[in-house]
């Protein structure tokens, strides 16, 4: 491991790259404790001025929480991230050892890149700069960090039961979200720092079916498989009829500047008709259709231990993104009647409601959004719904105003890097990163 003084000797782009790429190199996946105990005493050494000035403490076995004391005992700021990510491998499509750490080109390459450890890493170049400035914030500022954001655990919970049995309100809490996108809506030129004020809910849910087993030369009726292909079939992205937010509306008033003459009266009129803002995005599919539907996809399918044997169960299991309005318990009924057969069961095996919509006209999004002006000032601040299932909502079941964005630039590639190959961050892109969160901190007077 490079010594943190070597490191600060170079440009600060390339030092925070250097950074982050040791911590890429320690695959902290869900649950491996040595991984994570590893990666804590590399933060000591990588950012010692956090560790000799911020008061640190662990909540349950990976949740590492810091507290920075401002001058003031106004409502805190909490910044979140967290350390643990999913699984890789060469095997997966993958151009090189995604636990390298690699910087090519200017660019840092491996598991963790944006999801979530990059983002982890430019909160702390922040808190590190302004302490080696001698600079004290105006309230409060809490760093949490999870250890199981990716098995959908409950680190975040407990930390944000604690923080709330203090007695403590935060002003406002940010979590990993949406990032610096290039043309956000297929009609809308120019960048946006997409910032979401809310995130769907998720649901697995899984399907069982039974049917005659026996030998695969006499098949009389529909198979236990069958009857998983055709519920599958019966699933369509139709299930789910479109519906927009507030946020969403709000969110195509702000780009409707962006989208020149026509486009803007497009937008115009889908911001003034939300039925109609539910028609055209669903119809574009992918993205923009997730802002506007609950989603559903099959994820996993089992059934069978033969060649030549008709199986008596078969499965497949569904992974659901629940718009606001819906709920857990609405969209198993609504799978129940679309599927409509007796001999397939559909049960729960996990999932949580949306979370509520965090204001977006009060003094805590001009934070954020002020903060983006200064490191990138070319991207419009835009509020969105997140489509993933983030620690965030944890907090938010307990605080008003919690958002989601990190302070990164990612293109569409990199954004479906995300739980995939060749998943990598920009160097420059860090450092604006950090400007974002330095200028965070020092608006909160």
């Amino acid at each position: 491991m490079r010594r943190y003084a070597q490191l600060m000797d170079e440009p600060d782009a390339l030092a925070i790259a250097a950074r982050l790429s040791q911590l890429i190199r320690i695959p902290t996946l869900s649950g491996d404790q040595e991984a994570f105990d590893r990666f804590v005493d590399a933060l000591r050494e990588l950012f010692p001025l956090v560790h000799a000035n911020l008061e640190s403490e662990r909540i349950g076995e990976r949740a590492q929480l810091y507290r920075w004391r401002g001058t003031s005992d106004r409502d805190p700021l909490i910044l979140m991230a967290h350390i643990d990510v999913v699984p890789a491998s060469t095997d997966e499509g993958w151009s090189r050892d995604p636990f390298s750490g690699a910087i090519v080109d200017g660019w840092v390459h491996g598991r963790g890149a944006l999801d979530d450890k990059g983002p982890l890493v430019v909160i702390l170049e922040a808190v590190e700069k302004l302490l080696s400035e001698g600079f004290r914030p105006a309230r409060d500022v809490y760093l949490s960090f999870g250890g199981d954001e990716e098995a959908l655990g409950g680190e975040a919970e407990n930390t944000a039961r604690v923080i709330a049995e203090r007695g403590i309100t935060p002003f406002l809490v940010l979590d990993e979200g949406g990032a610096v996108v290039d043309a956000p809506l297929p009609f809308v030129s120019g960048r946006a720092a997409m910032i979401g004020v809310g995130e769907k809910g998720v649901v697995t849910m899984r399907l069982e079916a039974v049917g005659d087993g026996g030998h695969a030369s006499a098949p009389n009726g529909p198979s236990a498989i069958d009857r998983i292909v055709r519920a599958l079939r019966r699933l369509s992205p139709a299930t789910f009829p479109p519906r927009t937010p507030r946020t969403i509306t709000r969110m195509l008033e702000i780009l409707r500047p962006r989208a020149g003459r026509a486009g803007g009266l497009a937008l115009g009129a889908m911001a003034r008709l939300p039925w109609l803002t539910g028609r055209i995005l669903g119809a574009l599919g992918g993205e923009p259709a997730a802002l506007v539907r609950t989603t559903i996809a099959a994820t996993r399918t089992a059934g069978g231990s033969a060649d030549n044997v008709l199986p008596p169960s078969a499965s497949a299991t569904l992974n659901l993104r629940l718009i606001p309005g819906d709920t857990v318990a609405s969209v198993r009924r609504r799978v129940e009647r679309r599927i409509a057969d007796a001999r397939v069961t559909v049960t729960v095996s996990e999932g949580a409601d949306p979370s509520p919509e965090s204001p977006i006209d009060g003094p805590e999004f001009a934070a954020v959004t002020a903060a983006v002006r200064e490191a990138y000032p070319d991207a419009l601040p835009t509020p969105y719904l997140m489509m993933q299932a983030s620690d965030a909502r944890f907090f938010h079941r307990r605080f008003p105003a919690v958002y989601r964005f990190a302070p990164l630039e990612m293109s569409r590639e990199q954004r479906s890097s995300v739980h995939g190959p060749d998943e990598r961050v920009e160097a420059s892109s860090l450092e604006r990163g950090r400007a974002f969160h330095t200028a965070l901190i020092r608006g909160l007077a």
